[in-house]
């Protein structure tokens, strides 16, 4: 945090003449009188010298100009408050002092839909997470790559095109709609029937084979699925910079299995390819059939991605049921001696209707996430009739992405819409009600900044003042930990600061100027920052509520 930067470094060097060699536990304070905390000292106790260390500490902290006030409880924790004279050096600069200085290349693999099939409420978190990923990576100078990630091959594809044949489909006069009926129509047929079964692995073999008839069948069953599925990413803005899929690796798999075969790495079990690794169980790369895995598939990609568009990370935004999958595929790539990187698994919970379980359409099908995008926007319409609806669609995006991000990834939760819209509530109707507020406040007082300074004058301009300071240390959360919840949780902080500075007095009917000055300018950083942090969670802000 550059504002206590030169701070930390002093304490860190005093730390280091007692061995205390650690990064400086440097925390958000929940003490009324304090700003911020440091934890370190806590487990030295029983340290011989930790007399002489406090007492140093003593010191250091009563003639830095940072420190306001301080004070090192019995048990060692060290409670600061800080200065604030300076505070607008920082506040202007905020952008670049979330600059990292080692900057690294990011590959986030998520969205993930199966081509025949639409997007649906399953996919909400991954969309809205993955993006989060992106946008606060690329705030701090990571350079992010993001792919789509399409199933777009094998089996599920195969069914399709047998579906169609037994049913004497004509594949260039499906629509969208008609695929997205025929696939779990396809899927059940191939449970119940020996028959169909039969069929279907033969077109699988045809697709394998990249026979001419099948292959034509399939480009057309990919457009009009990629169609579908990018009308809807618009609809919700997202959108990917790799639009690759599973058929993109086909042609690397086979020469990854004969240059493994060669190196030891794989051997034949019960006529299926495994990994020799000692794994139990057994890690399966090929089936006895010959067919692949996702894991077989995953290895390939990550083949294509080395060769072109390496990486430094890897983030897997895929749910939690896919746990045991990922843990495979890292101890395999490890196994398999392919390059050092860094892969990671974000894992995240489901969301549920109200009653906790999964979302479903009255006849028992999977929820479409265009629906919930439909009823949400519904919902807001009917209770703000005088909004345009450009206004009601970046709302109702609102309320699917903030809703979703405020809840930690790792937990499930309940999709309510009559809380996630209400205007008093954590809620992204909420934020975005703060952001009109405090825009129109800058608008009708015909706000220009020039040569006039900030000053504070108050508790509730002291806190908002800290409060979007803190920025940096919760924007470095949020990336350590892979964990967007820290900043929406952050956006509603400083938007109730917000609120309660707004509501001490009446701006705009000052006689003092300087003071009235002083507060736009202070609403004006808080406009920049919560904009800034609207951006990194994947929201657009709105004019008017």
């Amino acid at each position: 945090m550059k504002i206590v930067e030169s701070l930390i470094e002093e304490i860190s060097t005093l730390f280091d003449e007692y061995s205390i060699s650690e990064e400086i536990d440097f925390k958000i304070s929940h003490i009324q009188s304090f700003d911020y905390q440091i934890n370190n000292l806590v487990k030295y106790q029983k340290n011989k010298k930790i007399d002489e260390i406090v007492d140093k500490i003593n010191v250091l902290l009563a003639e830095h100009n940072v420190v306001e006030d301080f004070e090192i409880t019995k048990n060692y924790f060290i409670n600061i408050r800080i200065n604030l004279d300076s505070c607008e050096k920082f506040l202007s600069n905020i952008k670049d002092n979330l600059l990292t200085s080692e900057p690294k290349k990011i590959l986030i693999d998520y969205g993930g839909p199966n081509i025949g099939k639409p997007l649906h409420v399953g996919h909400l978190r991954s969309l809205n997470i993955g993006r989060s990923l992106k946008e606060i990576n690329k705030t701090v100078g990571h350079k992010v790559t993001t792919d789509i990630h399409l199933g777009d091959w094998g089996m599920p594809i195969a069914q399709i095109i047998a579906f169609c044949e037994k049913e004497n489909i004509d594949i260039k006069t499906i629509t969208a709609e008609k695929l997205i009926d025929i696939y779990p129509k396809a899927s059940t047929l191939y449970s119940d029937s020996e028959d169909f079964q039969n069929l279907a692995k033969e077109k699988n073999k045809e697709l394998n084979n990249q026979e001419k008839i099948v292959m034509e069948q399939w480009s057309l069953l990919k457009k009009i699925s990629i169609e579908s599925i990018t009308e809807t990413l618009n609809l919700l803005n997202h959108d990917f910079d790799l639009w690759l899929g599973e058929s993109d690796v086909n042609e690397l798999i086979e020469p990854m299995i004969k240059s493994l075969k060669k190196e030891g790495k794989l051997q034949i079990d019960d006529n299926a390819l495994v990994s020799t690794q000692n794994e139990d169980p057994k890690i399966l790369i090929a089936k006895s059939d010959g067919s692949y895995l996702y894991l077989t598939t995953d290895l390939a990609t990550i083949i294509d991605r080395l060769n072109n568009n390496d990486f430094d990370i890897a983030l897997y935004v895929v749910d939690s049921r896919q746990k045991l999958h990922f843990n495979q595929l890292f101890k395999t790539v490890e196994y398999f001696d392919f390059p050092k990187r860094d892969y990671q698994h974000i894992d995240f919970g489901t969301i549920n209707n109200m009653e906790g379980k999964p979302f479903k359409t009255r006849e028992g099908g999977t929820e479409k996430l265009i629906s919930l995008y439909n009823q949400t926007f519904e919902y807001i319409q009917n209770i703000n009739k005088d909004l345009d609806e450009n206004t009601i669609h970046k709302l109702s995006n609102t309320v699917l992405t903030y809703s979703d991000l405020l809840t930690n990834r790792k937990t499930d939760y309940k999709f309510n819409l009559k809380k996630f819209t209400n205007i008093s509530g954590k809620t992204g109707i909420y934020v975005q009600y703060a952001q009109v507020r405090a825009k129109k406040i800058i608008l009708n007082s015909k706000f220009e900044q020039d040569s006039n300074k900030l000053f504070i004058s108050n508790t509730s301009e002291r806190n908002l003042v800290i409060g979007l300071l803190n920025l940096e240390l919760i924007l470095n959360q949020s990336i350590k930990y892979s964990e967007p919840h820290h900043l929406a949780n952050y956006l509603y902080e400083i938007s109730n600061l917000f609120n309660i500075f707004y509501q001490e007095e009446n701006i705009l009917n000052l006689n003092d100027e300087a003071s009235k000055k002083s507060k736009l300018i202070l609403i004006n950083y808080f406009l920049k920052i919560s904009e800034l942090v609207f951006k990194c969670l994947g929201m657009e802000t709105v004019e008017e509520m």
